[in-house]
């Protein structure tokens, strides 16, 4: 197999509008939702990323009749030809959103075998708060050479506090408990808006959710649920990644479809570096007409400045006026995108969980390695503003995230080409 490669001819501003696609990390859950229907549930506003068709995939292998027309799927359960419980090794190695298949197939099947999630290379992931909230539920689960065999005869509504705010065991905990007997309360949930779009879903579908979207969730147990028709929210990270390509690369720059409540504090954070910013309920504009100022930023759950966004800050960091300091409070070993960054030219310091940012005037273009889908897009942004010409090899990584990003970039006045795709 071709490796995938982008290169980006840097210096160049960005200027124009563009539409934001639908949020990965809301298609995602939504998606392994449907494993609790016995009927039809279409989805609207799918990314056309790789997650997106691998979940497909996955949806299929466990039995669902799936039709995609573009943006749409149909996922319809009434025509399932098997009910299978086991979630396949390649595509539970290619993401680590699979492991939301365990919560839905406990729940509606009685039994999931799941491989230990995959994905992004940036640190472990334990899955503690999942297993530990499902087993509380009266599920059994056992580790086999790096797969979940579990089990339940029923799952029974608990109390759960989580021990840390995360955002796929909230998901996974809340799609579980629909089904189980009794009420379920969520405390110390996160708080991402994701969470909300995925219980609106749920509901859409007969679920009783209250409080989505803050730090405590209670759900009421049903029998069953049935269809709906659900558009996902759009791509937050998606826009952020724009917005900071437009602050680094000193551009003039019109979101549609998404608005900028969601991403308050990254806006503040770009007004802090200098950026103007105006944004409604649909629509965000920045204009950034000087090298951007230094800021510091520290990581941390919803509403806090988002982790995925932090390796794009970092690119924008490096070409800052003055010094920043750049803490991760959610994953760890996720610098490593600085150093390819400073095969650029870029001065970055790591010790820990916090990196030294001293900003240089210019970046060079350079072959850099892509880790992982942010620490991509963090990538693109430097070679934007660099002299000369970018190289970016494992440019796969930019598939599983992000809908058309050479073309949308190109029409913004960029000159990026891919190669191997």
């Amino acid at each position: 197999m071709k490796e995938e490669t982008i290169a980006i001819d840097g210096g160049r501003q960005l200027a124009g509008e563009i539409e934001v696609s639908g949020a990965k990390n809301a298609a995602l859950p939504c998606l392994f939702a449907s494993l609790l229907s016995s009927k039809k549930v279409v989805l609207d506003n799918l990314p056309l990323v790789t997650d997106t068709m691998t979940s497909i995939e996955v949806l299929k292998s466990l039995g669902l009749a799936v039709r995609r027309q573009g943006k749409k799927a149909t996922i319809d359960a009434a025509k399932a030809k098997s009910a299978s419980c086991e979630v396949p090794l390649e595509q539970a190695r290619a993401m680590r959103a699979s492991i939301l298949a365990l919560g839905p197939l406990l729940a509606k099947r009685g039994e999931a075998v799941v491989p230990l999630p995959g994905g992004c290379d940036f640190g472990s992931r334990p899955i503690d708060i999942h297993l530990r909230g499902l087993r509380k539920m009266g599920a059994e689960i056992e580790m086999k050479g790096g797969v979940l065999h579990a089990r339940a005869d029923g799952l029974r509504g608990q109390r759960l506090t989580l021990e840390f705010p995360s955002f796929t065991g909230t998901e996974n905990l809340m799609m579980a408990a629909c089904l189980a007997q009794g009420e379920t309360i969520i405390d110390n949930a996160a708080r991402e808006p994701e969470i909300a779009n995925l219980a609106a879903l749920l509901v859409a579908m007969g679920a009783q959710i209250e409080g989505a979207g803050t730090s405590r969730i209670a759900i009421a147990g049903v029998a069953s649920l049935g269809g709906a028709s659900h558009a996902v929210m759009p791509d937050r990270i998606e826009a952020g990644t724009y917005l900071a390509a437009a602050a680094a690369a000193q551009g003039d720059l019109t979101l549609r479809g998404c608005g900028g409540d969601e991403l308050a504090m990254v806006l503040d954070k770009l007004e802090d570096a200098g950026a103007e910013i105006e944004s409604s309920q649909d629509r965000i504009g920045i204009i950034m007409d000087r090298r951007p100022r230094a800021v510091d930023i520290a990581t941390a759950p919803y509403p806090g400045f988002p982790t995925d966004l932090q390796a794009q800050f970092l690119a924008v960091s490096s070409i800052a006026e003055g010094t920043a300091r750049i803490v991760e409070g959610i994953w760890e070993q996720r610098f490593r995108t600085a150093d390819e960054l400073r095969l650029m030219g870029a001065d970055i310091a790591v010790s820990g969980s916090s990196a030294t940012v001293n900003g240089v005037a210019q970046l060079t273009g350079a072959h850099v390695q892509a880790t992982d889908l942010r620490a991509s897009a963090a990538l693109v942004i430097a070679g934007l503003c660099a002299s000369g010409t970018t190289v970016i090899h494992n440019a796969h990584h930019l598939q599983r995230g992000y809908e058309g990003l050479a073309a949308k970039l190109n029409a913004l006045g960029a000159r990026v080409r891919q190669a191997g795709a």
